[in-house]
């Protein structure tokens, strides 16, 4: 069905309790100081440097327990000092397919990534994460089918984003930088190593560019290779940009994007991107183009 997730074991309201993760590699020779890390909020409005949700959380929701101990307590927190959910689970019958109908990028899969392991899940009681975030969630196989922009175009104004943002090439599930509460997930919640954690039903999801995809499809230098692609069907590069330098938000502009000649659906072209960072909102600040995906608000 067009424009449509569909995610078997999704729940309408599919609040969450994530883990969190530590913050995303960066280059040795980086300027980004990940130890002093804003503490991201969400804004009404499209804002460079914050993420401009459509919905605005739910206080009472289920989240991390507590704040952890790598907060510097000055609005600021230290990635490396980040817990991380113990485990290597591998999952063999991960799938995902990327392709072209038409003028739509047609994605189905089961939301396993297809080249990286994960975290156990429910966090277990032994955990140094569980001190800080109790995920009983189990990461289960969900029904994914949906179809977005093949050539996407800009529209007249941004508008905001959902509780999912896009999927990745690891064929898991993009959220926005926030969690059922409206904090920013990726440093108040406990993520495994490769960033990503399930929500109430089971559907594994980043909130960042994960680690284990940078590795896999990101190494080297100059412009940062193509990550995987938002619902407005533009795509997501990861932390390099023009002249190979690691980017902040500061960079980019207020959907967290810009656009200047990539490569994109197979030839180089001039055409607007979003690319992840480390620092918040970490990928897609609000949607530049026009979303064809509707989902659950589905946030963790």
């Amino acid at each position: 069905m067009r424009g449509r997730i569909l995610l078997a074991s999704l729940a309408v309201v599919a609040i969450t309790v994530a883990t969190a993760a530590p913050a995303m590699a960066h280059g040795e020779d980086s300027e980004v100081d990940i130890t002093s890390l804003p503490v991201g909020e969400t804004a009404d409005e499209p804002t460079v440097g914050a993420l401009w949700a459509c919905n605005s959380g739910n206080t009472d929701a289920p989240g991390a327990q507590t704040t952890g101990p790598w907060f510097n307590g000055d609005g600021t927190w230290n990635a490396t000092e980040k817990y991380t959910v113990d485990g290597d689970v591998a999952w063999p019958d991960a799938e995902v397919t990327f392709t072209k109908s038409g003028d739509s990028r047609v994605i189905t899969g089961n939301d396993l990534p297809v080249f990286h392991t994960t975290g156990e899940f429910p966090v277990s009681s032994s955990d140094d994460a569980y001190q800080v975030d109790r995920n009983p969630n189990s990461i289960s196989e969900q029904s994914v089918a949906l179809e977005i922009p093949l050539n996407p175009e800009v529209a007249d104004e941004p508008s905001c984003a959902g509780g999912e943002v896009g999927v990745l090439k690891s064929g898991v599930f993009l959220f926005n930088a926030v969690d059922a509460g409206g904090r920013d997930a990726v440093a108040y919640e406990v993520q495994d190593g490769c960033d990503g954690h399930p929500q109430r039903a089971g559907a594994y999801h980043y909130h960042s560019a994960s680690d284990c995809v940078l590795a896999e499809l990101d190494s080297g230098t100059g412009h940062s290779k193509l990550i995987g692609w938002a619902f407005d069907g533009f795509g997501i590069y990861g932390l390099r940009g023009e002249d190979g330098e690691e980017l902040v938000s500061a960079d980019l502009d207020e959907c967290h994007g810009h656009t200047h000649t990539v490569k994109f659906n197979g030839k180089k072209q001039e055409i607007y991107h979003y690319h992840a960072t480390v620092d918040y909102p970490y990928t897609v600040g609000c949607f530049r183009g026009t979303s064809s995906v509707q989902g659950p608000a589905s946030a963790g």
